[in-house]
């Protein structure tokens, strides 16, 4: 696959709740094989957006490809996997159950050596892929979250938050494994407010202010535009000049 193919196209999408505008003409195209970063205050209109990507919202306004297709296509339907911020997997079913139900869903094949080799890689107690859900930690159902998400083997991965709960060391060993997704031209779209990760993992970035793209480009250019030399205060300086 080309890193010119264009993964997901967002062309002039609004979006309204009760007639009033919650974002606005929003333009992004991501390419194959980009980690691209969604930054954005509380009530920016990240979640609408990514929900406007998903189908759980429909536009007033725009369209959404993905790979050329409409959102709405089974097909499209079919190449995105979702992470949601607020992951809470059935408390009845093991993690082992878990993934095998999230790679049915997909109509990919259960390999339980695979999804024991991604626990290793997330330090997640192999052991625990026995045990149900209620005896998780946060942390460890973040985890679980991120396996069966990325262990789809889909094209377009979407993380809302993928770091929310985890511990430095765990943090590190996710970049890692995204890392490995992009470099098999996969594309991950990912909204955070941990803005060091993104700085550091993500080729590309976009600010989504007041319901509007206010910048795209990389973190070093949005750093070097401000002036400043990290990633946070760029965005704070950044959005301060535009209120």
């Amino acid at each position: 696959m080309s890193p010119n193919t264009i993964s997901l196209s967002i062309k002039d999408v609004s979006v309204a709740y009760t007639d009033k505008a919650v974002i606005e003409d929003i333009n992004l195209d991501l390419h194959a094989g980009e980690i691209f970063g969604l930054m954005g205050l509380n009530g920016a209109g990240k979640t609408t957006l990514i929900k406007s990507i998903l189908g759980l919202r429909e536009q007033s306004a725009g369209d959404i490809l993905i790979y050329g297709k409409d959102k709405s296509d089974p097909s499209s339907k079919s190449r995105l996997s979702y992470l949601p911020e607020k992951f809470e997997p059935p408390w009845f079913l093991t993690g082992m159950e878990f993934m095998k139900f999230s790679l049915q869903l997909y109509k990919r094949s259960f390999d339980k050596a695979a999804v024991v080799e991604a626990a290793e890689k997330l330090a997640l107690d192999t052991d625990a892929l026995g045990r149900r859900m209620n005896t998780y930690s946060k942390g460890m159902r973040q985890k679980l979250g991120l396996m069966g998400t990325l262990l789809t083997e889909c094209s377009l991965f979407i993380l809302d938050e993928p770091m929310s709960g985890l511990d430095p060391r765990a943090r590190a060993l996710v970049k890692k494994m995204i890392a490995d997704i992009k470099n098999k031209e996969r594309t991950i779209f990912l909204s955070s407010h941990i803005l060091a990760d993104m700085d550091e993992i993500c080729d590309r970035v976009a600010v989504l202010h007041d319901g509007r793209i206010r910048y795209v480009g990389t973190p070093k250019q949005l750093k070097e535009e401000t002036n400043t030399d990290n990633l946070e205060q760029a965005f704070l300086e950044f959005i301060e000049d535009k209120n």
